[in-house]
């Protein structure tokens, strides 16, 4: 696949972002170039595209598999695997949200719900240390209620909703 000035500095961008994230550099570049193909990729071509090694691109494909990020799919008459990544912007974002939310906030709301249920027997931790992890856990129940509701919504209303930001802040005031 060729790649023009514009789609490099996306796929590089898209890797350094990666990293910030925590996910592999090549991971993410793999993805964006997979996000920017017009068609689905054979590893091999992944691999002299971005110049990364072979094992290094099945390590990355298997990686977004299971974030759900790309699929597998078959052309009649070729024994290998093609990959795709899904196109749509919201349903990426989507996907990554969903993940991140599974792996990272799901196993914190558990451990602050523990900590606090184990508070109720201790008597040797500060009041200040309660208080911050009571309000802790408050805050990430309200944000995963408020994303368990609006996750739902169809995109068209929740991009309403999105555009209506400030005026939404200024009507509810301080």
């Amino acid at each position: 696949m060729r790649l023009t000035p514009v789609m490099q500095r996306y796929i590089v961008h898209w890797g350094e972002m990666g990293g910030r994230w925590g996910v592999n550099r090549s991971v993410a570049q793999i993805h964006a170039l997979l996000y920017l193909a017009p068609a689905g990729l054979h590893a091999d071509e992944i691999s002299e595209t971005l110049g990364i090694a072979r094992s290094n691109v099945s390590v990355g494909l298997r990686e977004l598999l299971a974030w759900d990020l790309v699929q597998v799919t078959h052309t009649l008459g070729d024994r290998r695997d093609c990959f795709v990544a899904q196109h749509d912007p919201w349903e990426v974002i989507r996907v990554i949200i969903e993940g991140r939310k599974r792996r990272e906030i799901d196993p914190t709301l558990a451990l602050l719900r523990a900590c606090v249920a184990q508070l109720e027997s201790d008597h040797e931790t500060p009041p200040e240390a309660r208080d911050r992890i009571r309000g802790q856990l408050e805050f990430l129940e309200t944000v995963t209620g408020w994303y368990e509701a609006v996750r739902g919504l169809p995109r068209k209303t929740l991009l309403k909703m999105m555009r209506m930001g400030q005026r939404i802040a200024r009507v509810l005031g301080d």
